[in-house]
């Protein structure tokens, strides 16, 4: 059983900056690898930013390399998704999610869900 527990979304101005945060537990969490993806009004699901427990692999999404970062606590058991240069089309929920594959495009294999935080960005 793993749970999920995602927080800081909120809503801001294009240009704004905001920290998301993911607190993970459960068993053999660490043997997972971890994502946010965010799924935007009347949109499908899409992956944003992949990585390890440890850091040395991460993924993003092309339409947020340069803005978006992604890092681990290790010792508290907590991912984070530092947005930065906000724009209007980051408007969505943002889901955390732990799996056991991360590819070039997206993290497969998923074992469970957060239940979301809604970002909104004004223009």
């Amino acid at each position: 059983q793993v749970q999920l527990v995602e927080s800081g979304g909120e809503s801001v101005q294009a240009g704004d900056s905001l920290r998301l945060s993911c607190a993970a537990s459960g068993r053999a969490i660490d043997h997972y690898l971890m994502g946010w993806f965010r799924q935007a009004p009347g949109k499908e699901r899409e992956f944003v930013a992949g990585s390890s427990w440890s850091g040395d692999l991460t993924r993003y999404v092309d339409s947020v390399k340069g803005r978006f970062t992604i890092s681990m606590d290790n010792a508290k058991k907590t991912m984070y998704l530092q947005m930065n240069r906000l724009i209007p089309e980051d408007t969505a929920v943002y889901y955390c999610a732990t799996g056991t594959r991360l590819t070039l495009t997206t993290l497969g294999g998923i074992i469970d869900w957060g239940k979301g935080t809604r970002v909104t960005v004004s223009s």
